[in-house]
């Protein structure tokens, strides 16, 4: 009913020889993409390339500056991915006030307010930083139209 085959047959088949050769080639030019934007000073971390800023913008132009660069305000997903500088991250709630969403939409899961934190002081803070840098929980909702530098996320 059943052919049996033999085990040590080592040859190949050409389709999976062509399948061997499509995945080698989409590999070159994952590693020839992701070396292009280490060289332009983004930074590799657990799958995802980050860009820092060095000047300071608003919330939604730091926000357009990564849209243009192919990434978004990073979206953060661990306490490695935060960085000891005041920076804008990708989470705000202007949609709805105490709603915070990051910019693909989605609620955190995981958060690292200070405390008192999200507090709306005088109204118009709707964009998330990094602020209290110093301490373990160091987001504060902020104005938008603050400047400070930012950081870009680009998953891979």
């Amino acid at each position: 009913m059943f052919a049996l085959t033999d085990s040590s047959d080592t040859t190949t088949t050409p389709d999976c020889e062509a399948i061997m050769k499509n995945l080698t080639k989409e590999e070159d030019i994952k590693m020839n993409e992701l070396a292009r934007y280490i060289q332009r000073g983004w930074i590799y971390f657990k799958h995802s390339l980050y860009y820092v800023s060095s000047t300071e913008n608003t919330w939604n132009d730091s926000r357009e500056d990564c849209l243009q660069r192919g990434a978004d305000l990073v979206i953060i997903n661990s306490r490695e991915e935060q960085l000891k500088n005041r920076t804008w991250i990708g989470l705000t709630d202007a949609e709805k006030e105490q709603t915070w969403k990051w910019v693909d939409g989605t609620t955190p899961t995981i958060s690292f307010w200070y405390i008192g934190e999200p507090n709306n002081v005088d109204g118009g803070e709707d964009c998330g930083e990094i602020y209290f840098y110093k301490r373990e929980n160091s987001w504060n909702d902020a104005p938008c139209g603050r400047k400070n530098v930012w950081i870009c996320e680009k998953n891979l």
